[in-house]
Order: C-alpha cells, then sequence, then structure tokens
C-alpha cells in the first residue's frame, strides 16, 4: 500500500493551477492590506515575541514533525507532505481566528507579516533539510530533482510581491484598503476551499478509497502543532492571551502553499497531496473550534465577574 499511495497522482489541470496561483496571492494581498510598517516595528520593541513566535513555528514545529514522521513511519509521499505543512508559514485566517479566540490580534497580524518574509527563505531550507534526513524522502526529492532557488522564487512571487503590493497600497489609500480588506479576505478564501473541493472533486474516487491513510496522521500533527506552540509560549512566560496567540500561529498553516509546491514541483503526488489537502480543510476546522472554545470561556469569565 506504501508503494501505491506514492505512486498515485492527483489530476489538477493547468487551469486549475494557475486558479490556485492566482487566489493564494490574492488572500496574501488582502491580508497585507491590513499590515503597517507599525506592525513590524511592535515585534522589532519586543524581541522576546518574536523571537518565540519565529522559533515555534519554523523550528519547533518542524522538528516535532521530523520526531512524528520518525515515530509513524508512513508513506514515503505523506511523510514528505508532513514536513512541507511544517515549513509553510502560518495561514492566513489565523488573524480571524486569533480575535475570535481572544487572542492578541494585533500580534497575530504582525507576526503573520514576518513569518511570510521569513518564509521566503525558511520554507525551502526547512524543506529541503528535514526532507534531505529521512531516507525515505530523500529518494523522491532526488528523483524529482527539486530546484531550491525555483521553489524560492514561487514562494516570493506568491507570498512576497503580494505582501508588498498589499502594505504599499494601505499606505497610500489606507480607507480604501481597510474597506476592500473586509469583502477580499473572506472572499478568497472561500475560493480557495471551492478549489480544492473542485480538484478533488475530480478524484473523489482516490479520495475516498485512501484518505483514511492520511486523516488520523493530520489530527495528529495539526495537534502537535497547536498544543507545542501554547507550551512554548507559556514556557516563555508569555501571558495567556499571547499563548494563544502562538498556539494558532503555530498550528494554522499556509497549506494552501504547500498544495500549489505539491502541483508545482510534485505533480500532484499522492499521498503529498492527499495529506496536504486535507490539512488545508482540518486546521480551518480545529482553528475554528479551539478559537470557539477559547471565546466561550472568555464569555463565561466575563458573565461570571
Amino acid at each position: 500500500m506504501t508503494n501505491e499511495l506514492d505512486l498515485l497522482k492527483i489530476n489538477f489541470d493547468e487551469s486549475g493551477l494557475w486558479m490556485l496561483n492566482i487566489t493564494l496571492a490574492i488572500i496574501m494581498f488582502g491580508v497585507a492590506l491590513g499590515i503597517t510598517t507599525e506592525d513590524f516595528k511592535l515585534l522589532f520593541n519586543n524581541p522576546k515575541i518574536l523571537l518565540t513566535g519565529v522559533f515555534s513555528q519554523f523550528i519547533l514545529f518542524p522538528i516535532l514533525t521530523f520526531f512524528l514522521v520518525k515515530a509513524v513511519n508512513p508513506a514515503p509521499s505523506v511523510a514528505l507532505g508532513m514536513i512541507l505543512v511544517a515549513a509553510c508559514p502560518g495561514g492566513n485566517i489565523s488573524n480571524f481566528m486569533t480575535q475570535m479566540a481572544g487572542g492578541n490580534a494585533a500580534l497575530s497580524v504582525s507576526l503573520t507579516a514576518f513569518a511570510t518574509l521569513v518564509s521566503l527563505i525558511m520554507t525551502p531550507l526547512n524543506f529541503q533539510f528535514w526532507s534531505s534526513l529521512h531516507e525515505p524522502t530523500a529518494m523522491i526529492l532526488r528523483s524529482v530533482e527539486l530546484d531550491p532557488f525555483k521553489l524560492v522564487k514561487l514562494v516570493i512571487l506568491i507570498l512576497g510581491i503580494p505582501l508588498i503590493v498589499g502594505m504599499s497600497f494601505r499606505k497610500w489609500k489606507p480607507q480604501v484598503a481597510l474597506k476592500l480588506m473586509k469583502y477580499l479576505k473572506p472572499f478568497s478564501v472561500i475560493i480557495f476551499l471551492l478549489l480544492i473541493v473542485i480538484a478533488f472533486s475530480q478524484n473523489l474516487d482516490i479520495f475516498i478509497k485512501y484518505i483514511h491513510y492520511v486523516f488520523f496522521i493530520v489530527l495528529l500533527h495539526n495537534i502537535i502543532g497547536l498544543v507545542s506552540g501554547f507550551y512554548f509560549a507559556k514556557f516563555m512566560r508569555l501571558n495567556f492571551k499571547n499563548q494563544k496567540t502562538l498556539s494558532i500561529e503555530t498550528g494554522i498553516q499556509n497549506s494552501g502553499l504547500g498544495l500549489l509546491l505539491v502541483f508545482a514541483f510534485f505533480d500532484g503526488l499522492g499521498g503529498m497531496a492527499l495529506l496536504v489537502a486535507f490539512w488545508g480543510i482540518w486546521d480551518i476546522v480545529s482553528g475554528l473550534l479551539l478559537a470557539s472554545y477559547w471565546s466561550y470561556k472568555e464569555n463565561t469569565k466575563t458573565i461570571e465577574a
């Protein structure tokens, strides 16, 4: 079954791939409309929070993912998908979830912006490094001859340029940017989810037949991200609002970027595409459930007070 998963191909035509590119760029542009240079100053004025957030997302979570891969020993293509998810920056919907959870919304926005910049280097670096340490995933990398520079170029194109353009637009037209952001963010996320549904509706038989091989791995992997972010922030003596923020920032990954990389560089490699696509759906569900729980606890405390 391992070989069968690794030989699977998810069909996603070129027009669909272009739509995915454009949608991810629009989502990043929508997020960037809410970011100002003051957000970066907020982080640099508090280096402890900055270092905690960056370490949690780009060092701790990839390390824990590597150990999970070694412990579970899934099909090589599934393991590669896990490492790719962990190498991606935080998901753009994390800002909404943090606000809903009663976390530090300003910190969430600031970390999203900074993590996006850091990811231009760290996403390709983490993916290449951890994949090469696990021989089954290293074999896949050698077979596809992944070009790190092409990977960096694609990440810059999808995340970096929309971030710069969005922030610039916010600076020049702040009122228009705020109005546009209200509609653009929910609209683009809905379009992204529709693209995932469309992609897998064309491969519905594959999805139904093989989803159980990644279902529990995704749940466990996601829980590790949420829990590690929370307790690492607690270990660093951040307050409860910031602990909630770091939990969501670490556990909600930009799996849309991951899915794009699967189709762009790995030709829809079956186990990899299944895992990353299910991550894209599940982390929204888990994030909203966690944010709703924290929101309920906040409201209960308010009523009791």
